[in-house]
């Protein structure tokens, strides 16, 4: 058998590499969304970071979902561990809608005394949400896979 067909991937990458390069694309997603979330707390030393934060924000959240797009199953598991890692997309769309509200929410409070906290209401609300279930189903995927090699 070719080295590519048993995880059914076309271009000879295996499983484990092409996981490896998923988790890093996704880790380096979370980073960006952290810094555009903690830039607002350092916003006399970055300038305007209302203005550029979101964009970093959204393409960390881009990045962190098409990484999850990516199908990482091996022909053998589950569906319970197949539908936790379908999960952990919906935390990345999470992340999308809280972008989304961040650029909407700086053109509506564009006056002088909008803050970041008014900017940001509810893409705060979203990260939390994709953050929680990023948690939870990774938590849950490395107990699922724990749990399957050891049958």
């Amino acid at each position: 058998m070719e080295r590519g067909k048993e995880t059914g991937d076309k271009y000879g990458m295996s499983l484990e590499k092409k996981r490896k390069i998923v988790e890093l694309a996704a880790s380096a997603g979370l980073l960006l969304v952290l810094c555009a979330m903690m830039a607002p707390f350092f916003g006399s030393i970055l300038g305007n970071p209302i203005s550029w934060a979101k964009w970093v924000y959204s393409a960390g959240a881009l990045i962190y979902t098409v990484a999850r797009v990516v199908n990482v199953n091996a022909p053998g598991d589950s569906l319970r561990l197949r539908r936790l890692r379908r999960l952990e997309f919906w935390a990345g769309m999470c992340f999308i809608i809280g972008a989304s509200f961040w650029f909407y929410k700086l053109q509506y409070y564009s006056g002088f005394f909008s803050g970041p906290l008014a900017v940001m209401r509810q893409t705060v609300a979203f990260t939390m949400a994709g953050a929680a279930l990023q948690i939870i189903a990774s938590w849950m995927i490395a107990y699922q896979m724990k749990k399957q090699n050891d049958k």
